[in-house]
């Protein structure tokens, strides 16, 4: 595929997101697809290496936890060859009450015209304060689980 093409299916990547659709987004990985979420494990609990199975995993426990979805809109995108680099803004409401902005840079490579790896970049002190800080998990008890099911990555 061109790099014109490549970066067309990752804007329609975060449309899907967008809709929720989360077996969507999945049909466009490839079957070794790898998601890179950057930080310290002890920090961060989502933060490793995930395959196709558990970032789909990772992706309908968060799904779970946002009231509305989460909508992603992408700001600015280049690409060469078979990579692309897409700026992207989120926005959604946490069923423990927290509000989740994010500012993230992703680098996505292609192979065949499937995403093959992303490596994904955003203010990590942020997610964690959002996700995992001082009172979420008991604002979600009850409502979404403890929190202790968004880490699934290898470190």
């Amino acid at each position: 595929m061109s790099s014109q093409e490549n970066k067309q299916r990752a804007v329609e990547l975060f449309e899907r997101f967008t809709k929720s659709d989360i077996d969507g987004v999945l049909a466009m990985m490839t079957d070794d697809a790898t998601w890179l979420i950057p930080g310290k494990r002890e920090l961060t609990p989502s933060a490793g290496l995930y395959d196709k199975r558990k970032i789909g995993k990772l992706f309908n426990v968060m799904l779970g936890r946002l009231k509305g979805g989460l909508k992603m809109t992408v700001k600015s995108a280049i690409a060469e060859g078979d990579k692309v680099a897409i700026e992207v803004e989120s926005e959604g409401d946490l069923t423990n009450g927290n509000l989740y902005r994010q500012q993230y840079h992703f680098l996505i490579e292609f192979r065949d015209g499937k995403i093959r790896a992303v490596r994904e970049y955003l203010d990590t002190q942020h997610a964690h304060a959002v996700w995992f800080g001082p009172g979420a998990a008991e604002r979600a008890r009850g409502k979404s689980g403890s929190g202790s099911d968004l880490g699934e990555g290898k470190s």
